[in-house]
């Protein structure tokens, strides 16, 4: 009786030690899945960085080849004139929202309805 107690002791402790090697074999694995993931999400932000970034200059290089030059408050408004307009705002309801007249958001709009009405 004894004896039999000691084996089935002995072979629920080799059990329990498998059982922790596997789990932690388990753990690396799945450690070594996120970290790959991880490290390919920090690529894709990297690389959609640099996009940006050469986005930003080119559209720096093309501003100043047209000799606009506009402050950083001008350069907000107008993005967020656009921004509006893009998503289907009325030219009358963008005048409101910003508080300035609907003949110089036309006016600032121009180059952008031009285009716009070209396409069609």
């Amino acid at each position: 009786m004894e004896w039999t107690l000691a084996i089935l002791f002995g072979v629920s402790v080799l059990l329990l030690i498998i059982s922790m090697v596997k789990n932690q074999q388990t753990a690396k694995k799945e450690h070594n899945e996120i970290d790959m993931v991880h490290m390919s999400v920090m690529k894709e932000i990297n690389d959609l960085q640099g996009t940006i970034r050469n986005m930003e200059l080119d559209i720096e290089v093309v501003a100043k080849e047209a000799g606009v030059q506009l402050s950083a408050d001008e350069k907000l408004f107008m993005r967020e004139i656009l921004d509006l307009y893009k998503r289907k705002y009325s030219i009358e309801s963008i005048a409101e929202k910003k508080q300035v007249s609907v003949s110089e958001i036309e006016q600032l709009l121009t180059p952008h309805l031009a285009t716009r009405d070209e396409r069609r």
